[in-house]
This record gives C-alpha cells, structure tokens and sequence, in this order.
C-alpha cells in the first residue's frame, strides 16, 4: 500500500510539473507574439523594422545558447562537422530568417487573431511539402483532411473584417518558409542521425539567422533607420521580449519531457487565448464567420495531429 501511495505521488509530481513547464510555454510564447504586434504595429508602439526586431532577437538567443552550452554547459554540442554545419544547417537558418521575417512583418497588417487562424495552415503545408519531397506518403484521407483544413482557413478569411492582401502573403510565406524548414530538418539531420534539442538549436540556427538576416536589413531596413535616427527602443519596450526570450530556451529543454500530444493540445490552447485576447484586449474584430472558418480548420488540425501521435 505505501510502495503504491508512494508511486501515485511521484506519479503526480511528474504530471504536475509537465503541466507547469507546459503552462510556462504558453505563457512565453503568448507575450513573445504580443510583443512583437505591440511593437510593430503602426497603431501601437509604431516601430515597423521587423527585420530589426528579429535580429535583435536572434543576436540575443545566438548570445544566450553560447553562454548555455559553452560556459553553464547546460547542455552538450553536437560533434558536427565544418562540411555538416555548412550543408545542412546552414540552409535550415535560411529558412528560418525567412520565416521569422515574413512572420514578424504580418504583424504590420494583420490582426493577432487573424494571423492565428491563418497558422492552422501549417499541417497542411508540412504534409504538402513532405508529400513532395517522399518524407511522408499520401493517403486520400490525410488529403481529405487537408482539403477540410484549407476550407476552414478560407471561410475564416472571407470573414475577417480587416483583410490585408500583404500580410496574407507575408504570413503564408511564413508558413510555406517554416514548413519547408521543419522537412529539411528531417532530410538534412533528422535522416543522419543528428539530433538537436532546442538550445543547441539556437546554438547552430540563431548565428546563421543573424547574418543572413543582416543582408536584407542593410538594404531594406538601414537607410530609413538612419534617416530617422530610429535606431534605439526605449527601455520599456525592448526589454520585455529579450526577458522573454532569455527565459524560452531553458522552457524549451523542460518542455520537451512532455508528449507530442500534449504540446499540440498546448498550442492549440494558446491560439484560442490569442484570439480571444486579440478581440478582448487589442479591441481586433472577431467575426462569427471567422470563428465558424477557424472551428473547422480547428478540428482539422486536431484530428491531423490525433493521427500523428496515433502512430
């Protein structure tokens, strides 16, 4: 009796502090988004560089990995070699700099809800995308759920109050970069034999980020910064998302000792809070029929990923 008291109660602690870690990422990634649409958008903070905003970040999380991995030795590098690191991290980085660009640049015309509903796209671009390159096999019935997916997200467009066709581009560009990045990740690591957690991630990815997001940001970016001595943020604004992203990494790694499904039904949770902060808080219009559209593509998603953890 006490031997199985014992295991109920350690059994319940594992539970609880999953739950905790879970919770602690729901809450970073929540104020990470709506920091970033505070500071970007034109009728808020009205600081519209997001590829300013996004170096800032990666200069941050390329400083903090380091420190983690070669200084706390929180975590062991990868043996990986010059060759390695050059075909097949380096075009993940690109892709990612891609995604966090176009991503952070929808904040400009879209509305945080919005943008949440256009994010249930990604099941249905990762599965285009593997389809594509043989990483997964089509099945009607996945397709068929795709299809339902991809009707949700539309119904759920021809309802938004303030639809932008720039930041539709913008995000679903985003979604195809990130898509494409996390199918890569299969072929160029994932197929060899390399793993890599979230800090040593951003140990490899985030410099990479930097540099190839320092190439648009001279051209784009530099000449009106330095034609409006924009330059800085003030402390109130910018200290907020480097917190948060000094605290992501090491939520990241915790997080991890939780199951797929239940990270899933995580993200999901933290969408329907966006969306319904977006509409409480920002004062963002949440039409019904862009609440129907969502639904759908909600449960799309869900039974998408209910399949995924099946296997």
């Amino acid at each position: 009796m006490g031997k199985g008291g014992a295991l109920s109660e350690g059994v319940l602690k594992k539970i609880l502090l999953s739950y905790a870690y879970v919770a602690v990422w729901i809450f970073l990634s929540f104020m990470v988004i709506v920091y970033n649409k505070y500071i970007l958008d034109p009728k808020m903070y009205n600081w519209p560089y997001p590829i300013s905003l996004t170096m800032i970040h990666m200069a941050f999380c390329s400083s903090l990995a380091y420190i983690l991995v070669r200084i706390l030795k929180v975590v062991d590098p990868v043996t990986m070699s010059w060759d390695l690191y050059v075909k097949s991290v380096i075009p993940i980085g690109l892709l990612y700099s891609l995604s966090l660009w176009l991503s952070n640049s929808a904040y400009i015309y879209l509305s945080v809800s919005f943008i949440q509903m256009l994010k249930a796209l990604m099941p249905v671009a990762v599965y285009t995308i593997g389809v594509m390159f043989k990483k997964e096999s089509f099945k009607s019935e996945t397709m068929a759920n795709m299809i339902s997916i991809s009707i949700g997200v539309a119904i759920a467009a021809y309802g938004e109050a303030k639809f932008d066709s720039m930041g539709v581009v913008l995000q679903l560009g985003a979604v195809a970069f990130e898509a494409t990045r996390l199918v890569m990740i299969q072929i160029l690591l994932t197929s060899r034999g390399i793993s890599l957690n979230p800090i040593t991630s951003l140990y490899y990815v985030a410099p990479c980020c930097l540099v190839f997001l320092f190439l648009p940001w001279v051209y784009v970016e530099y000449p009106i910064l330095a034609e409006k001595s924009s330059f800085h943020l003030d402390s109130r604004s910018s200290s907020g998302p480097i917190i948060l992203r000094i605290c992501e990494p090491r939520c990241f790694l915790l997080v991890g000792k939780t199951s797929a499904l239940t990270m899933n039904v995580a993200g999901v949770v933290k969408d329907w809070l966006l969306i319904a902060f977006s509409w409480s808080v920002i004062k963002d219009t949440v039409t019904p029929v862009n609440l129907l559209g969502y639904a759908l593509a909600f449960l799309g998603v869900g039974y998408y990923n209910h399949s995924k953890c099946k296997r």
